[in-house]
């Protein structure tokens, strides 16, 4: 009923909330990204996204949809792995943002090791900067992480606004430097915030830095300052800085997968784990499972 080169499709739109972005992540065309949503709202008989010049989202029917996609995607490939009799082996040297700690990103590495056991997969949780240095380096297989402003490489998982987040009842003095949570260099948002603070010459100082995350929320959380983050991923007891405080918008800001120079037994356990996270990438924004 459900074609998977469709759900493959409307995946793709999902995460990236654009048919644009969409069609350059599968390497097909706009047309034929429209007409695989069509066709699956067809099926499904309901309206998967409302969408206008300016905007896509999901319908609370797409939101459905999504699971069942992912669902019938990995039978889809557990079948077809164990019907071709291809087993992955070999160690991978994956490397992770700290954005994703709170992420559901484990569940899907979970899922990765249990379809492919022989495969012994190094997980590297650092920030985006140092990942990419370590990928370049050869040090890593594959990166999850953030893409540098103006970058065009690597394959986007998808797009979020960066926003200024801190506790709920901080205020920010408009005459007096911004107090800032940041992490340290080569930490992309911490580039992107200093250059923007810069640009509309607002004065700024630093009062927190870590390389921890959990660091950062910490000393958010106890007023200290506010941080720049994905909206997406606004960690709980933390909440977006109001207009009011007057602070520059930081833009957007895209995640996106990383290959490294291609080793025999690296590049196919590679290929498979950039696969399972480009199909479950929404999870990765919608948070943990609840406890």
């Amino acid at each position: 009923m459900y074609d998977p080169a469709q759900l493959r499709t409307f995946l793709a739109v999902a995460q990236t909330l654009s048919f644009t972005r969409a069609a350059r992540r599968l390497g097909v065309r706009q047309s034929t990204v429209s007409q695989h949503v069509r066709r699956l709202e067809d099926a499904a008989g309901r309206q998967l996204f409302t969408r206008d010049t300016h905007r896509v989202d999901l319908t609370p029917d797409g939101e459905a949809m999504l699971g069942f996609a992912r669902t019938i995607l990995e039978a889809h490939e557990r079948a077809a792995a164990f019907f071709t009799g291809t087993r992955l082996r070999g160690r991978l040297r994956f490397g992770a943002s700290e954005d994703f700690v709170l992420t559901r990103l484990p569940e899907i590495l979970e899922s990765f090791r249990r379809d492919h056991p022989e495969v012994e997969l190094e997980l590297t949780v650092a920030l985006s900067g140092t990942l990419h240095q370590r990928l370049a380096a050869g040090r890593l297989d594959l990166v999850l992480a953030k893409r540098r402003v103006g970058d065009t490489h690597g394959e986007l998982v998808w797009q979020d606004a960066l926003t200024w987040i801190g506790a709920p009842r901080l205020r920010i003095d408009p005459d007096g430097p911004v107090p800032l949570v940041l992490f340290p260099p080569p930490g992309i948002t911490r580039a992107r915030a200093l250059e923007v603070l810069e640009e509309h010459g607002r004065a700024w100082r630093i009062a927190c830095t870590s390389t921890s995350l959990s660091g950062l929320i910490a000393a958010a959380r106890a007023g200290l300052g506010v941080m720049a983050h994905s909206r997406g991923l606004i960690p709980p007891g933390l909440a977006p800085v109001p207009a009011g405080a007057g602070l520059p918008e930081l833009g957007d800001v895209d995640f996106v997968l990383l290959h490294g120079p291609r080793r025999d037994r690296a590049q196919a356990a590679a290929d498979a784990l950039a696969a399972a996270i480009l199909a479950g990438g929404d999870r990765l924004i919608r948070g943990p499972t609840p406890t």
